[in-house]
C-alpha cells in the first residue's frame, strides 16, 4: 500500500527563464535561419509547453501529483514552482479547519431525547490518504464526526439526576467527554489521513418535548434538598435552645411543654413565610 511521498519541485523562475529562452531562440530562427524551420517550430512548442507546468503554492498548502493515474508525489514547498505539465494536479490544504456539526437529536443512555452539537478542529496530515483512500475527505470528516457524536451520546446519561450512580455524565464531566469525543473521531478519521486537533461539545440540552418536565424535576429536587438542609439546621437550633434553657435554669419545662416548644420552633424555623408573633400575657399554663 502506497503512502505519502513528499517531492521537491524545481523553482518556477528558472523554468520561466528556460521557457522564454527557448521561445526566443525559436523565434529568431525564423529570422536568421540558424536551424531548419522544423527545428525552430519544435523549440517554440517546447517553450510554450513548459509554460503549462507553472503553479503557485501558498503556505500550508500542497499539490498532489499523478501521472496517467499513477501517484507521483506531493509538493509542499510553497512559492512559485514547476512540475511536469503532463501531471494531474490536485490541491489539498494543510490548514486547520473548523467543522460545526448540526444539532443532532439523540437518545442518551437512559433513553431521554437530547439535542447535542460539537465543534471539531481538524487538518490533513497525510495527503495520499486524503486524496485516494476516501472519495471526498471533507464530506467524510463531517459524516464520521456526527457518527462519533451519536455513539458517545448514547453511551452516557445527560446528568446525575437521571443516573445517580454514573461516574461520568454528558453535562457534569465536559472535560472527560471532550477527550473521549476527540479520541473517537480520531480513530474514525485515520483512514483519511486526518488529524483531529480538538473536539468539544458546543451545544447540549434536553429535547423541547421533555425540557419543561425535566426542568420541573430539577427544581423539585433542588427544593427538597434545600428543605432537608433547613430542617437539619432547625433541629440543631432547637436542641441548642433547650440545652441553654436547661443549663441556665431560666425556666423548667416538663415533657409536654418541651414538645410544644419544639413544635413551635420548628414551625417558625422551617416555614417559608415570616412568623406572626403572639404575645402571651397570661401564664405558661394558659
Amino acid at each position: 500500500m502506497e503512502n505519502e511521498k513528499v517531492i521537491k519541485a524545481p523553482s518556477g523562475y528558472l523554468m520561466l527563464l528556460l521557457s522564454f529562452g527557448l521561445m526566443t531562440i525559436g523565434g529568431l530562427n525564423f529570422l536568421g535561419g540558424w536551424f531548419p524551420i522544423a527545428i525552430g517550430i519544435v523549440v517554440l512548442v517546447i517553450g510554450f509547453f513548459i509554460l503549462l507546468g507553472f503553479m503557485a503554492i501558498e503556505p500550508n498548502s500542497s499539490r498532489v501529483l499523478t501521472l496517467f493515474g499513477k501517484y507521483v508525489g506531493t509538493v509542499k514547498d510553497n512559492g512559485f514552482r514547476w512540475v511536469n505539465p503532463f501531471n494531474s494536479v490536485k490541491k489539498i490544504s494543510l490548514r486547520a479547519r473548523n467543522l460545526e456539526t448540526a444539532q443532532l437529536k439523540v437518545n442518551d443512555k437512559q433513553g431521554n431525547p437530547i439535542i447535542i452539537g460539537a465543534v471539531v478542529v481538524w487538518k490533513v496530515e497525510n495527503t495520499f490518504k486524503a486524496a485516494f483512500d476516501v472519495e471526498n475527505y471533507e464530506h467524510f470528516v463531517a459524516i464520521q464526526s456526527e457518527s462519533a457524536l451519536r455513539k458517545l451520546t448514547m453511551a452516557y446519561s445527560y446528568d446525575h439526576f437521571e443516573d445517580e450512580q454514573a461516574e461520568i455524565t454528558l453535562r457534569s464531566n465536559s472535560v472527560e467527554i471532550n477527550h473521549m469525543l476527540e479520541h473517537e473521531i480520531s480513530e474514525r478519521l485515520t483512514i483519511a489521513g486526518i488529524k483531529v486537533v480538538e473536539a468539544r461539545i458546543s451545544h447540549l440540552a434536553y429535547s423541547p418535548e421533555i425540557a419543561s418536565s425535566m426542568l420541573q424535576r430539577q427544581q423539585a429536587t433542588a427544593v427538597v434538598a434545600a428543605r432537608a438542609k433547613i430542617v437539619e439546621g432547625a433541629v440543631g437550633m432547637v436542641e441548642m435552645a433547650l440545652d441553654a434553657l436547661s443549663k441556665k435554669e431560666i425556666v423548667h419545662l416538663d415533657e409536654d411543654k418541651k414538645a410544644t416548644m419544639v413544635s413551635n420552633l420548628l414551625v417558625v424555623l422551617c416555614s417559608d413565610k415570616s412568623a406572626s408573633p403572639v404575645v402571651n400575657t397570661g401564664t405558661l399554663n394558659q
